[in-house]
């Protein structure tokens, strides 16, 4: 007989609840790697930072002050975590819209990186916020109005999230065993696809339009009305760059979850990424020219800032195109792999240029983030990947679904 105390509830596949909790929370791996005990003392450290921040205020861990009230929490983990995310957008596209069936292996993993990354970069705003209970504001339009950037972005935040929810909630049915819930969840996709790529071409122009509103705060070199387009074209080769880096280090790391043929199939994807970034890259490297040469600011070349942002433009935009190219042409995925890192680090360095390093360039006092900063930064990226990896060794995102999927 049952204790009366004992929940017996079963998933589909008669597996008792509490088994499935207990399998949920074990341990996939060794715990002592590496890894685990670099990310580990940083986290706790970060925990501990982020109580001190809401205990007594902003003010205790970051230098933001009014002159600069944004700092490295939205310049690296929002602006340039959704840059990142943009992958999702871009694969989805070309599975589901273009019907490039040969990058379906990868739709999941993307989709779940992007949504990972918009629920932490989402959260990292209310780290940003002097009143983190005012989050609610852009969103209902309130001091803003529904006419507001901000009110815009926000939405697309919120919405984009919930396709991307939508999106990979297959893969949760699949792990819990609900097959009437997979099915209808699967009829679901396309529309939530289709959803989720409209709302994130629009907040990734409308995060660079966020900037239109302080051309006498960024550099001339920086500053261009073409921010928002900027900001849109190199979402695609930074979403893909993340893709061929994330995708590089999953072949290794969870080489036992991937089937043999994905594993063979994923040289060829890099291929065809390889190709998509060079061509973005070459659009984006023309724009900028033009814009440079619209704004006639040839005399800022000769500048320190004017250095640094032809090696921004040299080193971290034509240099990795031109390796792109050149490994598409010749198959060097390790080429392909190096420029992916490459490319990764320009679009760091060019978004915290717009948001940080441009940003009140000729102030009397620069902003520079404290360490603490820096270590909530890496804490909340930490985190995200102990996450992303938990779901990895659980939900079948590089492994093939469960075989009664087929017959749905």
């Amino acid at each position: 007989m049952n204790n009366s105390n004992t929940i017996i509830a079963k998933d589909n596949d008669g597996m008792p609840l509490i088994k499935f909790l207990a399998e949920a929370i074990k341990s996939k791996g060794p715990f002592f790697t590496p890894f685990n005990m670099i990310s580990l003392p940083i986290m706790l450290v970060g925990f501990t930072l982020i109580v001190i921040r809401f205990v007594k205020g902003i003010g205790a861990v970051a230098n933001l002050t009014q002159e600069v009230p944004w700092g490295l929490w939205i310049g690296f983990d929002v602006v340039t975590g959704v840059a990142f995310a943009g992958g999702a957008y871009v694969i989805t596209f070309m599975v589901y819209i273009l019907n490039m069936k040969k990058y379906h292996s990868i739709v999941r993993v993307t989709v779940l990186n992007g949504f990972l990354a918009y629920v932490f970069y989402a959260g990292a705003l209310l780290l940003d916020l002097g009143k983190p209970w005012n989050v609610i504001n852009p969103i209902i339009g309130n001091s803003f109005g529904v006419s507001s950037v901000l009110f815009l972005v926000a939405w697309h935040f919120l919405l984009y999230m919930i396709a991307m929810l939508l999106e990979f909630s297959p893969a949760i049915a699949e792990w819990v065993g609900l097959k009437r819930a997979r099915k209808i969840l699967g009829g679901m996709t396309l529309a939530a696809v289709i959803f989720g790529i409209t709302l994130s071409t629009l907040h990734q122009s409308g995060l660079g339009a966020l900037y239109l509103m302080a051309k006498e705060k960024i550099h001339p070199l920086w500053y261009s009305e073409f921010i928002p387009i900027l900001f849109f074209i190199s979402s695609i080769f930074a979403g893909l760059s993340m893709v061929i880096f994330e995708g590089s280090i999953s072949q290794k790391v969870f080489a036992s979850q991937i089937s043999s043929k994905n594993h063979h199939a994923h040289d060829d994807i890099l291929h065809g990424l390889s190709k998509i970034c060079a061509l973005t890259m070459f659009v984006y490297f023309f724009m900028q020219v033009l814009t440079f040469v619209h704004g006639k600011h040839y005399e800022l070349l000769n500048t320190p800032m004017g250095y640094w942002y032809l090696t921004e433009m040299i080193g971290f935009v034509l240099l990795p195109m031109a390796l792109f190219f050149h490994s598409y042409r010749s198959r060097n995925i390790f080429l392909i792999k190096l420029a992916a890192f490459i490319t990764m680090i320009g679009v760091i360095i060019n978004r915290l240029n717009v948001t940080v390093i441009g940003f009140r360039w000729d102030a009397a006092q620069h902003y520079y983030p404290s360490w603490m900063e820096i270590v909530v930064t890496l804490t909340v990226l930490f985190v995200e990947i102990w996450i992303f990896r938990w779901i990895i060794n659980r939900l079948p995102v590089l492994r093939d679904p469960p075989s009664w999927v087929k017959n749905l």
